[in-house]
């Protein structure tokens, strides 16, 4: 995997395309809804720089792939040395929110969206309610 600097825009971009990325379906409503919820800008990185990291992921985990061709999408190892690139407390609740809303953002809250997410919200120790009083009024 790519090594970007921790709580980087870089890393927390890799989260989100990790998040939208893991159920195999990359939907055109997730790239509009990048715009919709200026990711870009929460991030502090470019569209080309989003792009950019999206790009590196897809490349770094077909790297991984079995002599069959396959690759795991949801691998908890890789998931959690990912997730472990942002500690900032701030930016873990806004990253929890961005990917809640990209999760639901194709009218389908798919099995994988969902495991992922909520080993997003376990391993950081956060819950539904503090993203809700985190983003209350937004």
């Amino acid at each position: 995997m790519k090594k970007y600097a921790n709580n980087s825009p870089e890393a927390m971009a890799r989260i989100l395309v990790m998040q939208m990325m893991c159920d195999g379906n990359f939907d055109p409503e997730e790239i509009d809804e990048l715009e919709h919820l200026r990711v870009y800008e929460a991030l502090d990185i470019s569209r080309k720089g989003f792009i950019t990291v999206l790009q590196d992921y897809c490349n770094d985990v077909s790297d991984e792939a079995d002599d069959e061709g396959q690759i795991k999408l949801i691998d908890r190892e890789r998931i959690d040395a990912l997730l472990d690139t942002v500690d900032d407390p701030k930016k873990r609740l806004l990253l929890a929110a961005l990917a809640l809303d990209l999760s639901k953002a194709d009218d389908d809250f798919s099995p994988a969206e969902l495991a992922v997410f909520g080993h997003m919200l376990n391993r950081w120790h956060l819950s539904l309610d503090q993203l809700q009083a985190a983003f209350a009024g937004d």
